[in-house]
């Protein structure tokens, strides 16, 4: 049997394609025409001698021998982009307007800049930390490079992972025994004040909205002193806080898309390229095989 070099352009398209969706929406991230990511998909098809993506009118899926090529190629990719870092990292300069809700700064956006600092040493990154529906709208007019968002449309950025969203309380307090519910919330427009509010519907539980605020650290004070119930990202939820759920009256939340998007503008900036590839690399593999499998995206959307 003759075995076929996989070339690192058929992955990119492959992965690409896997991420946004669709080849419209990865023609783009690969600076390929369409037809040109098609052609490499199956190139790299032919090479495996299998099929990768089940083509349907509207949908694309992964195949398993796709979903099991994903994996390898994002490792593959991964190492190839180090292995660049380290000999061309340092040639790198310019300046990075990056943006990340507070919920995903430490616990997600740190340990990728800390990866990034060593070899990418003389790319000054200024940092703005608000919601994602203050962020998206920078990013969409270029007043921001790049930035890690939840995100409300497929459109905005590529998808990294799920975050899970949990109601909290002080146990000191108990205040979700009260009726109507005492709620802290985020702005009119937030995606986690949506997902309270449908699920209270959902449950018929009246409620009745004590605190506003766009920070985290108001939300959390709202709960640790006793005015509400909040809801928050799992990675923010502070450990002495009590995760509640169906004992305690209250139900599911849909989880967050967390997405990193950038801007037009930023495309062809070596250093949001740089930054842009190490944030997708180091936060979507615990999400590899879930989105894999949930794949069925439209061809001309996303």
């Amino acid at each position: 049997m003759t075995f076929h070099d996989l070339q690192i352009d058929w992955l990119k398209c492959f992965v690409a394609v896997a991420d946004a969706g669709s080849l419209s929406g990865a023609a783009p991230e690969v600076h390929r025409s369409q037809s040109a990511v098609s052609m490499k998909i199956k190139k790299l098809e032919a090479s495996l001698d299998c099929l990768l993506l089940v083509r349907g009118p509207r949908q694309h899926q992964l195949t398993p021998q796709g979903q099991m090529l994903l994996g390898y190629a994002r490792r593959m990719l991964d190492l190839h982009a180090e292995t660049q870092a380290a000999f061309h990292g340092s040639q790198v300069t310019g300046r990075i307007r990056l943006g990340v809700p507070d919920d995903y700064a430490a616990r997600y956006l740190t340990p990728a800049l800390k990866r990034f600092a060593p070899n990418f040493g003389a790319v000054e990154i200024e940092l703005s930390c608000e919601q994602s529906t203050s962020l998206i709208p920078k990013v969409m007019s270029g007043d921001l490079d790049i930035a890690l968002v939840s995100r409300d449309n497929p459109q905005h950025g590529t998808l990294l992972f799920h975050e899970p969203m949990v109601w909290v309380g002080d146990a000191q307090f108990q205040v979700w025994r009260r009726d109507p519910l005492p709620i802290a919330v985020y702005e009119d427009a937030s995606l986690a004040r949506r997902s309270a509010l449908q699920s209270l519907a959902l449950q018929g539980r009246r409620y009745k909205v004590m605190y506003n605020s766009s920070s985290l650290a108001g939300q959390i004070a709202a709960v640790e002193s006793g005015l509400a119930v909040a809801v928050l990202t799992r990675c923010s939820a502070p450990a002495h806080l009590k995760i509640l759920g169906p004992e305690q009256g209250l139900g599911p939340l849909m989880p967050m898309e967390v997405s990193v998007f950038r801007s037009q503008a930023s495309r062809g900036s070596k250093a949001v390229d740089s930054l842009h590839d190490l944030l997708i690399r180091t936060l979507r593999l615990s999400a590899t095989f879930d989105r894999a499998n949930s794949l069925a995206p439209e061809i001309g959307g996303n």
